[in-house]
């Protein structure tokens, strides 16, 4: 039930409704929504960075309460891992449509 009313609910891309390009971030909204059916591997092709950026969320969440990061290494690392995917499957998609 809770995953039909994410379905209906869906938030419209401002950037592609101005340009009529997809913005690095689209594709995430329904990404999560496979990976909450249990469809990982349609979860990956609409959007390669959600198990990324969902590790990094709760990463910078655990960190925030706990503190386990003091020098941050581990966060800087999974920022450029993060950033790094959505790059390079952002300009994989801009090439390739």
């Amino acid at each position: 039930m809770f995953i039909k009313w994410l379905q209906n609910h869906l938030i419209p891309c401002p950037f592609k409704k101005l340009t009529g390009y997809d913005c690095p971030g689209c594709g995430f909204q329904r990404s999560v929504i496979a990976l909450l059916k249990g469809n990982l591997h349609d979860s990956l092709l609409l959007y390669p960075a959600t198990i990324p950026l969902l590790i990094t969320f709760a990463f910078v969440l655990l960190d925030g309460k706990f503190k386990f990061d003091h020098k941050h290494y581990a966060k800087k690392t999974l920022y450029l891992i993060t950033g790094n995917i959505i790059l390079f499957a952002y300009l994989y998609k801009l090439y390739n449509l």
